[in-house]
């Protein structure tokens, strides 16, 4: 076995391969950028080597840089993770000729099957369904189109060396085919270094399930089960599961059947995955080959018990599986939701800055029997940087069945206390509670089907609605104790605590009465339904864990004057509790109206100006693109929302801004 292995990547993947190299007794190397020089990753390593500015394409995708790092340590042998140089052939065949082992697939199966060309022409040859596509190069936008039209819109457009969603684009006539076929070819020479883009047919109504393979050297090859990933934005996996809620078990035996002899086919050995597209008749399309370890490995692992990143290491040491396909069951189920630092109130662009609080829910056994796992790779007081994937954690939870795992989820996200930036935890909950969701009636058109404008928070139900109002009754019970209290002072100097308050949350008031005891307290809402609160909350606490009625209840707790913010299962709410005449005069205060933006286009998140695509005095239509701006690695084309004319741009392309920087206005 190795003694010391390098990890060829950085952030929560990092991480992820240092702790079981760790549990192995493996030594190991991170390596990072100028940006990265306080990250997690490099204070958890044993050896940290710094590789160059914070751009991926100066550092982190440097193959002679990797190589400089290799040789100054010693490494046996290098992990590289997801994304950066996992997919290189050219970064495999280096370390070959270094004599390093790599910790994956061998090249000319990394080269077979690792370009999404190359790999739908070789499944064609073996027989195996593709969807229709044109797989050779595209020159320009001209041809984009051309081919597009072709094909028949809707089409896919995909940077051959792409993942994680860069280089991919939607196009649903020539505009847009001609934009993304630019876009993606400008994303995946940045994030890859190789900007060759392919063009398939958009199938509308498609499940997205991938099927994980682990092949040793010795011959053999076996596939632990499914994950069903079909909630996605802009081709981003956002929430995945395993199993799949939707294939039986004679489609779940073919797909890993077909799975396994496209891998044996091409020498695969190491972790491997096989997407395949799922209709709703349970035929299934085979994608693309993804030759290393998927984001979504977790939710494999704890349906399964297998660690992969484990096997990976053993079998590039020469092991052979330790299992046989018989051997691998379905264990309960498991989901993932992606923590994101981009703003789902605001389009989901991207967010950058520091993290003021970072507080995972506790990992390991839960009191309801699941289990909590969070990988990530970042800090409290650490900084989210522009320059590379949004993904700031995965939270993984399992249970015996789907309902119990979407439960352990839901409290699992409303623990999750982040601070400093925008992030998606309240997107991720929304879907935890939603109905399509719940019922397993999903597909890939999920986030854009249910939330055509956007995501603009949560309405909580009227049920919730009682529970959430009762909880605050309660709190503003304790913190109207604490704050009457004078210290020193006899308790016939403290003014007394009413029993009768109103609760105005959500745009709705609850009168409601409170008898407390030692335990908790009974809350009386005014056409007598009662709810029992629970709690060892205290003012100050940021976190308040109740249970009402005997069901916990998990929310972020922030003040405001006469009330709490509070943010549960998605929504953020303003609650206001006050006496039943403060509320009366309350009724009489003026609403305080947002400023009026409406003429301006402002910058809606940290990035870099690519493109001012207008000039002043230029009369422009709804629909028509103004800018390009680039961040995390994306680039966001923001267009106009009705006719106008433009009277001052403020950027230039090379100009860094801030969130809501002015870039132009319109008469």
């Amino acid at each position: 076995m190795f003694k010391k292995i390098l990890i060829a990547n950085r952030g929560e993947i990092a991480c992820r391969v240092i702790k079981t190299a760790r549990k192995m007794g493996i030594k190991t190397v991170a390596v990072y950028s100028d940006a990265d020089r306080n990250a997690l990753h490099v204070k958890m390593a044993d050896e940290a080597v710094h590789i160059g500015p914070p751009p991926a394409n100066q550092s982190y995708i440097v193959i002679d840089k990797i190589m400089e790092a290799i040789r100054k340590t010693g490494a046996e042998a290098v992990h590289p993770g997801y994304g950066f140089l996992s997919e290189r052939m050219d970064f495999a065949a280096a370390l070959e000729k270094e004599g390093v082992i790599f910790i994956g697939p061998p090249s000319p199966a990394i080269e077979a099957m690792g370009d999404k060309i190359t790999s739908k022409k070789l499944a064609q040859q073996a027989g195996v369904s593709t969807v229709p596509g044109y797989m050779g190069l595209i020159a320009d936008s001209e041809e984009a189109v051309t081919i597009s039209r072709q094909i028949g819109y809707p089409v896919m457009i995909k940077a051959s060396a792409g993942g994680g969603g860069k280089g991919m684009r939607i196009a649903w006539n020539d505009q847009e085919a001609a934009e993304g076929f630019q876009s993606s070819k400008n994303e995946a020479a940045a994030s890859f270094g190789d900007d060759r883009i392919f063009i398939e047919k958009f199938v509308t109504q498609p499940r997205h399930i991938e099927i994980q393979v682990l092949a040793d050297k010795h011959g053999n090859c076996v596939y632990l089960h499914e994950r069903e990933c079909s909630i996605q934005r802009r081709n981003q996996k956002v929430i995945e599961e395993a199993p799949s809620p939707f294939l039986d078990e004679a489609t779940r035996k073919a797909m890993g059947e077909q799975a396994c002899a496209l891998a044996k086919a091409v020498g695969y050995t190491s972790a491997g995955t096989v997407e395949f597209i799922v209709d709703g008749n349970r035929n299934f399309y085979f994608l693309e080959m993804n030759t290393r370890l998927q984001v979504e490995h977790p939710v494999t692992e704890l349906i399964t018990g297998v660690d992969l990143v484990e096997q990976m290491i053993r079998v590039a040491a020469g092991e052979p599986l330790p299992f046989r396909q018989e051997d691998l069951k379905i264990n309960g189920w498991a989901m993932e939701s992606r923590l994101y630092a981009e703003d789902p109130y605001r389009n989901f662009l991207p967010s950058i800055g520091r993290l003021t609080r970072y507080r995972p829910p506790v990992e390991g056994k839960t009191a309801r029997g699941g289990i909590v796992r969070n990988d990530t790779g970042v800090y409290e007081g650490g900084e989210i940087s522009m320059y590379y994937d949004p993904m700031i954690a995965k939270l993984c939870t399992w249970g015996e069945t789907r309902a119990a795992a979407i439960e352990e989820m839901r409290l699992a996200l409303d623990t999750f206390e982040v601070e400093g930036i925008g992030h998606n935890l309240p997107f991720c909950s929304a879907v935890m509670d939603h109905a399509r969701f719940t019922s397993g009636n999903i597909t890939t058109a999920f986030i854009a089907e249910e939330y055509p404008e956007g995501f603009n928070g949560v309405a909580l139900d009227g049920a919730m609605l009682r529970r959430v109002a009762a909880a605050a009754a309660a709190m503003n019970r304790v913190a109207e104790i604490r704050r009457t209290k004078i210290t020193g002072t006899m308790d016939n100097h403290q003014r007394r605590v009413g029993d009768d308050w109103v609760v105005n949350l959500q745009g709705e008031s609850f009168a409601v009465t409170i008898a407390a005891d030692k335990a908790g307290s009974t809350v009386t809402f005014s056409e007598g339904t009662t709810h029992r609160v629970e709690s060892d909350w205290t003012p100050g606490q940021q976190l308040a864990r109740l249970t009402v009625d005997g069901t916990p209840l998990v929310m972020k707790v922030g003040k405001v004057p006469m009330g709490f913010r509070l943010r549960v299962r998605g929504a953020d709410l303003k609650c206001f509790v006050r006496s039943p005449r403060q509320h009366e005069l309350s009724l009489l205060m003026p609403e305080k109206l947002p400023p009026d933006t409406s003429k301006f286009l402002l910058c809606p998140m940290p990035g870099l100006v690519v493109k001012i695509n207008v000039a002043e005095g230029d009369e422009v239509q709804e629909g028509q693109a103004l800018a390009t701006v680039e961040a995390m690695k994306m680039e966001n084309i923001l267009k106009a929302e009705r006719r106008g004319v433009v009277k001052k741009i403020s950027a230039s392309a090379g100009a860094s801004l801030k969130v809501d920087d002015v870039i132009m206005e319109f008469e």
